[in-house]
This record gives structure tokens, sequence and C-alpha cells, in this order.
């Protein structure tokens, strides 16, 4: 079956203690850890972090620590791909193995087990490497404006910018909650999105990246929305 792997580093600059930091009453880290236990999808659960108290939060919660990640891979320049690779191999010298892993982002309030299970459908069916989340963007792209000196506005692409939008190719963003697969994709180093992945679709709506407390604030804003429509 396969595994999932949490990156969970505790050394959050922008918002502090971010991965432990009460979200809507729980952890932020639980969500991430329920929804891969709910999906059903995985042997194990791993957190891969560098932090006892991290750590200490992921076996309370039903999550495994069989490692202790090492500090020069809990730094700001670390990316994604090397912390999941160090996983898949502290792993297979401990005898943990599997065809298929699971990369899921810690910070992933809105996070739902119906597309964890979707997504690694799609892997076993259409044979990719990846299967990552993804959503499109609330407007085209090509009318994008940037600022120059005093504050004027022009556009990044000046043969677009009378367009309409529906003549406009549709444009998609990285969601930044999990990325699926292959064992040997990781471990040979197959980049996600040179064409070696299948984008898994979300509504904007269940997309944000938490990297400021505005974010954090309009996070929790969703999810309380959510629920409230969930629970009606």
């Amino acid at each position: 079956m396969p595994i999932a792997i949490i990156p969970a580093r505790g050394g959050s600059k922008r918002i502090p203690k971010k991965n432990l930091r009460s979200f809507c009453g729980q952890p932020m880290l639980a969500y991430a850890i329920k929804a891969a236990q709910a999906s059903g999808c995985f042997e194990h659960i791993v957190v891969s972090t560098d932090d006892a108290e991290i750590a200490e939060t992921a076996r309370q919660l039903g999550a495994e620590v069989p490692f202790m990640r090492n500090p020069s891979l809990a730094d700001d320049h670390t990316g994604t791909t090397a912390v999941t690779v160090d996983a898949i191999k502290q792993l297979e010298s401990l005898g943990f193995n599997s065809d298929t892993y699971c990369c899921i982002y810690a910070t992933t309030p809105l996070l739902q087990a119906v597309d964890l299970v979707a997504a690694f459908q799609k892997l076993q069916n259409k044979q990719a490497d990846y299967v990552f989340s993804a959503a499109s963007y609330g407007f085209p792209i090509q009318r994008a404006l940037k600022l120059i000196d005093g504050g004027f506005a022009v556009p990044f692409q000046p043969e677009n910018i009378i367009k309409r939008s529906q003549d406009l190719e549709p444009a998609y963003q990285d969601a930044g909650q999990f990325y699926w697969g292959t064992r040997d994709a990781w471990l040979t180093g197959k980049g996600v999105f040179n064409g070696s992945g299948i984008a898994h679709i979300l509504p904007r709506y269940r997309v944000v990246d938490i990297d400021t407390e505005e974010d954090w604030q309009m996070a929790e804003l969703l999810y309380q929305a959510l629920q409230q429509h969930d629970n009606k």
C-alpha cells in the first residue's frame, strides 16, 4: 500500500510554530493527518520533522515518526522534493517499502480525503509519474498588470490586455496540498511540472496558501464557512 509523507519542520519564521498553532481548535498538523487517515489509502502515515514537539504531537494524532529529519534538510531553502526523497530513503532503511508515496503538506486544513482518493485513482489509471492538486486562476494571467516607477500600471502582455477572458487559454496553479508519485519518479528526480504530472483540479474556494497572518485568517474563514455548509 502507499505511504504518506507529511513534511513538518519546526522553524517557520513568518508564522512561528505554524504546524502546531491552533487552527479552529486543533493543531494545524491535525488536518493533514486526519485527511490521510480518512482516505484509507495509506499503510503508513509518516511525519518528517526535525522538531521534538511536532514529533510528539504527530504521534498523539496517530501518525508515525520513525526517524527525525536532519536539520540540514529543515532550513528555508530546502525544497519539498529533497525532503520527500530523504524520507523515502530513511523509511526504506527501516524496512518501510512501497511503490507509491504521497507527499502531503502539513498546512492543508481544507484538504479533503475524497481528493486524495480520486488523485490516487488517476495515478493508477493514467499511469502517470505524479498527480498533484491544482486550481484555476480566478483571472486571466495574460492580462496581469505590473507597477512601474510612480505606481503606474502597465500590462505584462500588452497584446492580450484588450482580449476577452473567454478567448484566453485558462491557467492553473499548484494548489500545494499533495503530490502523489511513484517511488521511481521521486528517487530518479523526475519533476512534477515537466509533463510527468497530472493535475487534480480543486475548486478555488478550497485552496489557500498559508504564509502570512492574513492567509491564516482567510483560511479559518473558509474552513468555518465550509463546515457550516456541510452541516446543513
